[in-house]
């Protein structure tokens, strides 16, 4: 993200043009750093260079440095990291499709195809008009990750560039730079950790921080840098037994103390609330071993060093993360009690956790590890884009990411016994939309462990997962009240705007017909080219898009039906009778129903009760009480009027009221409570209309299943001492 650092000079006091025999010492550096390059190789590098300095001339960084010392940066970031030529010149050439008049076409005939497709999927979309600069960032985004499934790469660059702009942000403003430190610690931290890539994480965090809480980070910087001599003295005791029994051991190894980042102590501090010295007292160690089995073997030496902490080990080896990250962790009680982290790995799982999917260009080991890291990498982002397919919008889509960014995981099983990772606080129900989304969406209940729970049940590490499904269920909106993952929250609401435009489109389906069939005719009866003639002149890319539009009410059912057989007759008019009284062509309400079917809050229609249906724009079907006092006005648009009534079998919990005058006294509230739990109805509101010293009247809203049930409620209400009376609002 590069150009918020981007100044135009003037056209009078523009650069000369660089001299082909003049090259200035930050491309050598950038030389230098990809000295693993062949020689025809980093000539290539010029060239790109040579190409991106014409381009961008003219253009200066707000340091007032020629711009194109910020992409050769970037680039010399990547080749520190080993990249590939390709990687390196895209690098350089990033910014040129979106601020100059470099063209798609001329990168391709200059580099190839994939340097100009890297080029394009790191270009931002700032010349695009979007409502703010947050919709804009978040579409950008969207891009990037669809650019980044077609080669990883460009994600590698983009954290590069990023890198670069924050160790330079010193140019900016203070509110710029608030604003880019909370979107790198936000955003590209995490991407950074979830790739597996330790040493940008660690190093954004920590420019992010300085930048967002500058007196914060410095407090906590100089702390680190002045630790009392006893911690000093005790880290090197602690260093020298272990190293001691490692060797007595013949165990090839490196070991290296672990210092913590500001940005590390201050989380730890905030979140576990504890004060600087609690969080400096745990001293942390890697061991680098040659092998997995040497891992095991200094983890047996660790333990008869100090004792374990129980319950505090945990191995990465066997059970890898997300990002493909290897390693075992243990606590042990060093002297004085001081709790001693230990973390052991291979040479290879050290790269891998340091570098991440980048370890892939620069280190050929022969083994799975750096594929398992891509694959983890390609299978994480395969989702992602599955997710942006199904977003309703680039700001939703970049929250369900936000959510999946922060890697505490629980590892669980599969009834074949794969394991699953997902984001701590995962139910049942992410679980089963994590295996399949189609498992997900048919889901009933859950088997944890073998003991059957709902889907709503958190899950912890270890457990085995079963999910029952069933054919006939579908996703209920209360469950996103409870899903964690992206990947369930999106999965849900693309099928609750399914069902409900299939609703839609059946019950309008209803409703045209039967204003068709007050004109003596039927859709089947009406041609089909004047039909076709219909759907294009208004838009409708196919009939289910009418008939849905019928239903939520943006269309009346006897104008459409009038337009259709107009030229039958101009005097053509539907029967009043039949819209009103087609008692056999109800519409009827089974419960399922979902975003056409709406109860009016002004009566609160249960099942039994006599109902009307009244035809709403953008609502689709508001269903009234007939004794509803507003009935009276809705009889005056008789077009608008939809037979209505309840199926046989209506499932669901619908919405009353009761209006309930109690003896004002200690608990009496207590009890009317108890009585409607008694008749399993659940309360969701109480409020009161009147009170005074002796009489309080209430307004109970309670959910109950049908009018019977209703009843049942107001006559256990009545049987009360302190119940003086009971009515249904």
């Amino acid at each position: 993200m590069s150009s918020f650092d981007r100044v135009a000079s003037p056209k009078t006091v523009a650069p000369p043009p660089v001299s082909t025999d003049e090259v200035p010492e930050y491309v050598l550096e950038l030389e230098r750093a990809a000295s693993y390059l062949t020689d025809e190789q980093r000539a290539q590098l010029r060239k790109a260079w040579r190409i991106g300095a014409a381009a961008h001339a003219g253009q200066t960084r707000k340091s007032g440095e020629p711009y194109i010392t910020h992409p050769v940066a970037v680039a010399k970031v990547l080749a520190e990291q080993g990249l590939d030529v390709e990687t390196l010149i895209a690098a350089i050439l990033h910014d040129t499709l979106e601020d100059t008049e470099l063209s798609h076409e001329q990168l391709t005939e200059e580099f190839g195809p994939t340097v100009a497709e890297l080029v394009d999927g790191v270009t931002k979309l700032d010349k695009l008009q979007f409502r703010d600069r947050q919709e804009a960032a978040a579409e950008s985004f969207r891009k990037m990750l669809l650019a980044m499934s077609r080669d990883l790469r460009v994600i590698l660059i983009k954290l590069a560039d990023r890198l670069h702009n924050m160790r330079t942000l010193g140019a900016q403003n203070p509110e710029s730079r608030k604003r880019i430190a909370r979107e790198t610690l936000e955003i590209y931290a995490p991407i950074a950790q979830r790739l597996g890539m330790n040493l940008f994480k660690a190093e954004l965090q920590d420019h992010g921080f300085r930048a967002l809480h500058p007196w914060r980070h410095a407090v906590i910087s100089k702390r680190i840098r002045t630790q009392p001599v006893m911690r000093r003295e005790l880290l090197a005791q602690i260093e020298a037994q272990l190293a001691q029994k490692l060797a007595k051991e013949k165990l090839i190894h490196r070991l290296v103390s672990r210092v913590k980042s500001p940005w590390s102590i201050y989380t730890k501090m905030r979140t576990e609330h504890k004060s600087f010295r609690q969080v400096m007292d745990v001293f942390g160690f890697r061991v680098v071993v040659r092998n997995v089995g040497d891992c095991y073997r200094a983890l047996g030496v660790s333990h008869a060093t100090y004792k374990p902490l129980d319950s505090r080990f945990r191995d990465f080896i066997a059970i890898p993360k997300a990002n493909g990250y290897q390693s075992l962790h243990t606590v042990l009680f060093g002297p004085y009690g001081s709790p001693v982290e230990v973390q052991i790995r291979t040479e290879e799982m050290d790269l891998v956790a340091e570098r991440g999917i980048a370890a892939h260009w620069s280190y050929k080991f022969g083994g799975d590890g750096f594929n398992s890291a891509q694959n983890r990498a390609h299978h994480w982002i395969t989702n992602l884009v599955e997710s942006q397919r199904s977003a309703g919008s680039s700001l939703e889509f970049l929250e369900n990411v936000k959510v999946d960014l922060f890697p505490d995981e629980v590892y669980v099983f599969t009834p074949k016994g794969d394991i699953l990772s997902l984001p701590r606080n995962s139910t049942a129900l992410d679980f089963a939309y994590a295996v399949h989304t189609d498992i997900g969406n048919t889901s009933v209940a859950a088997r944890v462990d073998g003991k059957l729970v709902p889907l709503r049940t958190k899950l912890a590490s270890g457990q085995r997962v079963d999910i029952i499904t069933a054919r006939s269920a579908t996703p209920k909106p209360q469950w996103l009240e409870f899903v964690v993952t992206g990947k369930a929250r999106t999965a849900i609401r693309q099928q609750l705007k399914q069902l409900e435009h299939e609703d839609a489109v059946q019950i309008g389906h209803r409703m045209l017909d039967r204003a068709l069939e007050a004109l003596d005719t039927s859709l089947e009866r009406v041609p089909a080219n004047r039909l076709n003639a219909y759907l294009t002149e208004n838009r409708y890319p196919r009939l289910e898009a009418l008939l849905a539009d019928i239903a939520l009410g943006n269309r009346m059912p006897s104008q459409v039906a009038l337009t259709l057989v107009r030229e039958r007759g101009a005097n053509l008019k539907p029967r009043a009778e039949d819209l009103i009284d087609g008692v056999q062509d109800k519409i009827l309400i089974t419960g399922n129903e979902k975003g056409v079917i709406s109860f009016a809050s002004c009566c609160l229609p249960v099942p039994g009760d006599e109902i009307m249906g009244y035809h709403t724009a953008g609502r689709g079907i508001v269903v009234h009480r007939l004794d509803c006092p507003n009935v009276a006005d809705y009889r005056k648009s008789p077009d608008r009027w939809v037979p209505i009534g309840w199926d046989r079998e209506v499932h669901g919990d619908f919405h009353a009221a009761l209006k309930i005058e109690v003896d004002n006294r200690p608990g009496a509230l207590a009890q009317i409570a108890a009585a409607i739990a008694e008749a399993k109805a659940n309360i969701d509101r109480v409020e009161y209309i009147e009170r005074d010293a002796n009489v309080a009247v209430l307004r109970f809203g309670i959910e109950v299943s049908d009018r019977r049930h209703l009843a049942d409620v107001m006559r256990k209400v009545r049987k009360l001492a302190v119940a003086l009376g009971v009515q249904r609002i």
